[in-house]
């Protein structure tokens, strides 16, 4: 198993390199909405998903739970302007899932905006939701979320799952980049993120349990950062996790002394918002892999010595 430090401080340097890059979560507020203002918004949401894992597995130290509530607040009242970006885009694209799917982590973190949570309830009665055309992961994660904010998921929850390709277990080396990400996003709304290993149906824990070591092998040699990322996560979240010792010593192998996380091969170049763009998403992924796989090391060893 690896070493917890080794996990942990890929956490610590992650979560400072995103705080001192801060500024980076933005909006353009000023771009035509036919060619993506919502695109903006995903940073951020995934920002506030990985700060609710930090703050529930209590792994974190005092610095970095302080970091992350931080960059919390500095996201909420800057970035989305105490929320009131989120009903301006749910103004725009009345039915696109993006402004809910970004409140969510932050209500249940304590954040509130009253407007973005009368249109959430408006919107999501209409049947023009629940006819949404979204592939069968984004539909689970969709209905995960429904449910959490406290709404009847349409369709249920326990009819998305068999429609998604981890489900289906198909031949494994038929896993691609998009395939592999699509496996990972499965896992994660399947055990809200990792908080619950044992929701995850058995046939699909088992095919894991022999594949997922494969996989993490072969992103590992194609050193595809961000992918080994969700990967670990994903093993993080399985009923008896690998904590690979090769994929977790190449993946910290490859942060940055300042903490980021290159998405393949090594870092690029390019002028600060630009790389920001392209280094935020491993990085965020190492700070979430991080705290998940040291709370998940620390449970195991304690068991072993009970």
């Amino acid at each position: 198993m690896t070493d917890t430090r080794l996990m942990h401080t890929v956490g610590v340097r992650a979560l400072e390199w995103l705080w001192a890059h801060r500024d980076g979560f933005r909006l353009e507020p000023d771009v035509d909405p036919e060619i993506g203002f919502l695109e903006r918004f995903k940073p951020v949401g995934e920002l506030a998903l990985i700060c609710r894992v930090l703050f529930r597995e209590g792994v974190a130290g005092s610095r970095q739970a302080d970091l992350a509530r931080r960059l919390l607040d500095h996201t909420w009242r800057h970035t989305l302007d105490g929320g009131r970006m989120l009903a301006r885009g749910q103004r725009i694209e009345p039915m696109s899932p993006i402004p809910f799917e970004v409140y969510l982590p932050y209500k249940e973190l304590g954040y509130s905006e009253p407007e973005v949570e009368r249109a959430t309830v408006l919107y999501h009665r209409l049947e023009s939701w629940a006819a949404l055309e979204l592939d069968p992961t984004r539909r689970l994660g969709l209905a995960a979320f429904q449910r959490r904010f406290g709404l009847t998921p349409r369709p249920p929850e326990a009819a998305l799952v068999a429609p998604t390709w981890l489900a289906r277990r198909p031949e494994p080396w038929t896993v691609s980049g998009h395939i592999a990400y699509d496996v990972t996003h499965t896992v994660f709304h399947l055990t809200d993120w990792g908080a619950h290993p044992e929701a995850l149906p058995p046939e699909i824990a088992d095919y894991l349990a022999t594949w997922l070591p494969v996989w993490i092998d072969d992103w590992l040699d194609l050193k595809r950062w961000d992918l080994l990322g969700e990967l670990l996560v994903v093993d993080a979240c399985l009923p008896r996790p690998t904590l690979d010792e090769r994929g977790w010593e190449g993946f910290a192998a490859a942060q940055q002394p300042d903490g980021a996380m290159p998405a393949v091969r090594s870092m690029p170049e390019g002028e600060p918002d630009e790389l920001f763009d392209m280094v935020y998403h491993p990085t965020l992924v190492a700070a979430f892999a991080s705290f998940l796989a040291t709370s998940r090391a620390l449970s195991e060893l304690t068991h072993a010595t009970t």
